[in-house]
């Protein structure tokens, strides 16, 4: 069957707070979930919406839009990314920041959910002008973010030194306290991050896949693996199944599509996407102009790790694996989730598959908070406890339930949400 990769583009734009919208329904409705809290949990708490002008190089400015969705807070500080990219609306990072309440609480972490986010491509501006953009959207968002009250981190088109700049804005012009290096994480070595955050939701998405394997007999070395984006989360999640024995047979990313069945070695594919910011190029002879051929290269394991919603109703039935994980969020429409699983492929869903970016984050909070550092091997060791953890109470849901892993992962996340709210109450 061919598929007209235009036609893949546009059902991608569905929107992914509808999915959302749709699995929390769906959830909510199986488990009969109480009302107040259906009530809470289907609208965040706060949507800010802020216009800044920001000076450009040649002196003229520009007026950029920045968002801040607060979902919810039952459980902790909000905690969610920074999204830069010329696609940021108001509903995908609504649907984003549920989708952060509902790993958090499945992480069983002290923390909500947030995700914020610019209208902007930071590709088409210079390093000062990315510096003038993130520091005076900071300045913005004033008290709406603190240590102890929303906490930033980075996301799409944004890293470490973006939360640099905004932990150091945020220090000058509010706090100039020792835990205010705590009011975003993903930051630096220097500046206050956490060793492993960089390389946490690759290798956990590698963790919950081991996990799966491990249950249904399948050893790792020597089995093939495909991956859809090759920046840090693809990246590191490839260096890792590598490691284990597991051989990558097929990348796509922006650039292009890499099709490869003696495999392609990851640690030199990561070295070069870092100096070329993709793929194209790297084994010119095993690249592929249709995209189709990726989504039926036959493997066991397929890591989606680049956008929302690129697998739908058009593709999903050209996908040939054992296991989807997803590395990004929504990456698996709820139309093409029907699709997949009833060809027999199971799914890691992203509240359980990413949430090792999370739990490194709060680790890092925690080590700002308390003035400690923690080492790689700590930090590793602790993520590995948490996601097994968190896998086994999914599995254990969706057997005792006959649920997808996704339903099981909303379920266990929700239960944990109702129980915190029918023991506090609503005040007043």
């Amino acid at each position: 069957m061919d598929i007209d990769p235009t036609e893949v583009e546009a059902a991608s734009t569905k929107k992914l707070y509808q999915g959302v919208c749709d699995r929390f329904e769906q959830n909510a409705s199986f488990m009969k979930l109480d009302a107040k809290v259906h009530a809470i949990m289907s609208q965040p708490k706060a949507e800010l919406m802020i216009h800044f002008p920001v000076k450009m190089d040649d002196g003229s400015y520009t007026l950029f839009k920045g968002y801040r969705i607060q979902h919810n807070n039952l459980l902790g500080p909000y905690k969610g990314g920074m999204r830069f990219s010329p696609e940021v609306s108001l509903d995908e990072i609504k649907g984003l920041a549920m989708l952060m309440t509902l790993k958090c609480s499945l992480a069983k972490l002290p923390l909500g959910g947030a995700k914020g986010g610019i209208k902007y491509d930071p590709n088409e501006h210079s390093m000062d002008e990315n510096q003038r953009i993130a520091r005076r959207f900071t300045l913005a968002l004033g008290n709406n973010i603190s240590p102890s009250y929303d906490i930033p981190a980075p996301d799409m088109g944004t890293n470490a030194q973006y939360m640099d700049w905004m932990m150091d804005t945020y220090h000058n012009l509010y706090g100039r306290k020792i835990e205010d290096k705590a009011v975003v994480t993903g930051k630096s070595i220097a500046c206050g991050g956490s060793a492993g955050r960089a390389s946490a939701t690759g290798y956990g998405a590698v963790y919950c896949l081991a996990e799966w394997a491990k249950g249904n007999g399948i050893p790792l070395k020597g089995t093939r693996f495909s991956i859809q984006g090759f920046g840090n989360v693809g990246s590191h999640a490839a260096l890792k199944l590598e490691q284990l024995g597991a051989r990558l047979v097929a990348v796509n990313d922006h650039t292009a599509t890499l099709i490869n069945p003696e495999g392609i070695p990851a640690a030199e594919l990561a070295h070069y996407v870092q100096q070329q910011r993709g793929i194209k190029g790297f084994q010119p002879e095993h690249e592929v102009d249709d995209i189709n051929l990726f989504w039926t290269k036959e493997t066991d394991f397929m890591v989606l790790a680049a956008m929302e919603s690129t697998v739908n109703e058009l593709n999903a039935g050209l996908i040939r694996t054992r296991l989807i994980v997803e590395g990004a969020n929504g990456p698996v429409t709820t139309e093409a989730e029907e699709i997949v699983l009833k060809k027999g492929i199971q799914i890691i869903p992203d509240i359980l598959a990413n949430m090792g970016g999370v739990i490194v984050s709060y680790f890092e909070w925690v080590q700002n908070r308390n003035s400690e550092y923690w080492n790689g091997e700590t930090v590793d060791e602790k993520l590995r406890e948490k996601l097994i953890a968190a896998y086994h109470q999914v599995e254990t849901v969706s057997k005792e339930q006959g649920l997808s892993m996704r339903n099981a992962a909303f379920v266990e996340a929700l239960t944990h949400l109702e129980e915190v709210y029918l023991k506090r109450g609503v005040w007043p």
